[in-house]
């Protein structure tokens, strides 16, 4: 039987984590039509096994942390649906214990984690916006967004929350704000462009706000270029003192209007020694990276 240490002990052991891949790419492969605008949060209604499964394949490819299927999961998008308050509430819980039982599942002796993905409001509109930011909306209203989400996805037992490819430092204020009391640890991860966040403000302020939080085991970026992940590790190494999360894209670009992605995949598993040695410890892929890749990923961490 495996036995699993609080994931803050573990990073603070100075031990590498590796975490999963994307979750869309996965079903997508699996034959998942996620044209849909709750994305992969609609197979928590309607295929939630799917979701296992694919979990399952990223822990059994090497990756020690699943991020849930809950990004795009949220009261408002669900009620786009007609599906009510209560059921919803459910679907949120089930995308943590669909987790759960993949690492149940898993043919593995090490420890597995799971992280419930807190994706910003703009996944909620399903418009690209959450690679600009700057919705409109003030700090307390994004909160009030927010918190109910995350009691409801807390109260499901997951080893941390992923507030993650948040654009702006006005939304992480938000999260970190709308964590308060939940008792469970965050990790928070920008959407980033260069030295920037997506909505442009200067990367190394934002991770200042993470460095006063106490409930933040981990900071970083993701859902960006790899390219862009080598400058942000270590920023966010020093700035905050705290272990870095770094799971980029495959380094392809999302086209909001086409709802499709271009160009080529620049993603090398051989980057990551790179991140590890400036602060990463929590290291994965987001959109457009699979098992294959994430395997490639453990192997290069785990060499001795």
């Amino acid at each position: 039987m495996r036995t699993t240490p609080a994931l803050a002990d573990a990073l603070a052991d100075g031990r590498v984590l590796v975490l999963d891949g994307g979750m869309s790419n996965q079903l997508a492969a699996a034959g998942h039509d996620l044209s849909d605008e709750l994305w992969s949060a609609r197979l928590l209604a309607e295929d939630p096994e799917a979701v296992t499964a694919a979990h399952l394949a990223y822990f059994e490819a090497g990756a020690d942390v699943a991020i849930t299927a809950s990004y795009q999961a949220t009261f408002e998008g669900f009620a786009r649906r007609g599906i009510g308050r209560e059921e919803a509430g459910r679907l949120l819980a089930l995308s943590v214990e669909c987790a759960r039982t993949a690492a149940r599942r898993a043919r593995v002796s090490r420890p597995l984690w799971v992280a419930a993905s807190v994706g910003p409001y703009g996944a909620m509109l399903a418009d690209g916006s959450e690679y600009r930011g700057r919705y409109g909306l003030g700090v307390a209203e994004l909160e009030r967004f927010h918190r109910p989400r995350m009691e409801v996805l807390a109260a499901a037992g997951p080893d941390v929350l992923a507030l993650e490819t948040i654009p702006d430092a006005d939304e992480a204020e938000a999260l970190l704000r709308a964590l308060r009391g939940l008792g469970v640890p965050v990790w928070l991860s920008y959407s980033v462009s260069g030295d920037r966040t997506r909505a442009g403000r200067p990367l190394e302020e934002a991770l200042a706000l993470a460095a006063r939080a106490d409930e933040v085991i981990a900071v970083g970026v993701n859902c960006c270029t790899p390219d862009d992940a080598d400058h942000a590790v270590a920023l966010a190494a020093r700035v905050t003192g705290k272990p870095v999360v770094v799971y980029p894209n495959s380094g392809e670009t999302w086209d909001a209007g086409a709802r499709a992605w271009t160009g080529r995949s620049t993603f090398s598993a051989g980057q990551v020694k790179g991140w590890r040695e400036s602060g990463a410890r929590l290291v994965g892929g987001c959109c457009r990276v699979g098992p294959e890749t994430i395997a490639s990923v453990a192997a290069v961490l785990r060499a001795p």
